[in-house]
């Protein structure tokens, strides 16, 4: 007989009596996925499914080539829309509903799981931990909750969302709970070292060419400490990049010891999409809330519309804002 065991918080406890209870189940995440975003809906997914659960994965973008290698990753579904009903639809990693880009969710039983900062509470029920380094900590604590078994291909989803949210175990929001999971995760049999090289060793050549150019343009400001990087379409085309083959370049600059923040500017179709991040205790995540964005204290973005002539430069003065100097 399976021992079902209860998750942490009151909110976790209903989200797992929810999926137990109903039979057909709709998983999302926000658009442009990551490797948090895929790997807690895949592992998720996958556990309900081991439950005799229905589960449909939908997204608005499809997921980057360099995840190409995960289980189960060629079975969620890219639609603008969704008109089925369900008997619940989970959100994950989003900190607002808009952020999936999928229409019709606002009439769902919507469960919301995150660990964002500033997470707006539209879940019917709303999961929302802070002190999560990746979303993927809540799913993996909900997994076993379920009392679904944890598979290698479970585990591999749940190690590439750790990995990629944790800035390669870097950032500052990693704690012994993290770990724990880890070794979780170990004991299925997953090789770490296997899944990284699929995530950072497979890039493109026109990715590697973006990369040169992308540092050669570089600026440096607020006496190196901020690092500026610009990428346009015209710079992709040069390149022979796909805009989906960028994912951690922006992190790139803080490798060097005076760069203590970058703002990464990508120009296309009259947006400019802004990302940033940031070293220890700089927190940037405050200037992408200014412009209607979110994130964590070391990696946040947001997107301008018809961004004008002054808008880069203002972005910078704000970073530099968040910046604690000498």
């Amino acid at each position: 007989m399976t021992t079902v065991t209860t998750p942490p918080a009151t909110d976790a406890s209903r989200i797992r009596d929810t999926l137990l209870a109903g039979t057909r189940f709709l998983l999302t995440s926000h658009a442009r996925p990551d490797g948090d975003s895929l790997g807690s809906q895949l592992c998720l997914g996958a556990a309900l499914r081991q439950l005799g659960k229905r589960v449909r994965i939908v997204n608005a973008d499809p997921a980057p080539e360099s995840y190409a290698f995960l289980p189960g990753v060629s079975t969620i579904e890219i639609a603008e829309s969704v008109e089925e009903t369900f008997d619940a639809t989970v959100v994950l990693e989003c900190s607002s509903l808009d952020r999936t880009g999928v229409r019709g969710l606002e009439r769902q039983t919507l469960l919301n799981i995150d660990h964002h900062a500033g997470n707006t509470m539209y879940g019917a029920i709303n999961w929302h931990d802070v002190s999560a380094c990746a979303c993927a900590e809540l799913v993996s604590d909900l997994v076993e909750a379920l009392g679904a078994t944890l598979t290698q291909a479970m585990a591999t989803h749940l190690y590439v969302a750790i990995l990629t949210d944790t800035g390669s175990f870097r950032h500052a929001n990693i704690t012994d709970r993290t770990f724990g999971i880890c070794q979780r995760i170990a004991a299925t049999g997953v090789d770490p070292a296997t899944i990284a090289a699929e995530v950072y060793n497979n890039g493109s050549v026109g990715r590697l060419r973006a990369t040169g150019i992308l540092l050669h343009q570089m600026r440096l400001e607020h006496e190196n400490q901020i690092a500026v990087l610009t990428l346009t379409d015209a710079m992709l085309a040069e390149a022979g990049c796909a805009p989906d083959d960028l994912e951690g370049i922006v992190n790139l600059p803080l490798a060097t010891r005076d760069v203590q923040a970058v703002v990464f500017l990508k120009e296309s179709d009259g947006q400019l999409r802004v990302s940033l991040r940031s070293k220890d205790a700089i927190d940037i995540r405050q200037v992408a809330v200014s412009y209607g964005g979110g994130g964590h204290r070391n990696a946040s973005g947001f997107t301008v519309e018809h961004p004008t002539t002054d808008t880069r430069e203002q972005v910078i003065k704000r970073v530099a804002g968040a910046l604690t100097l000498p």
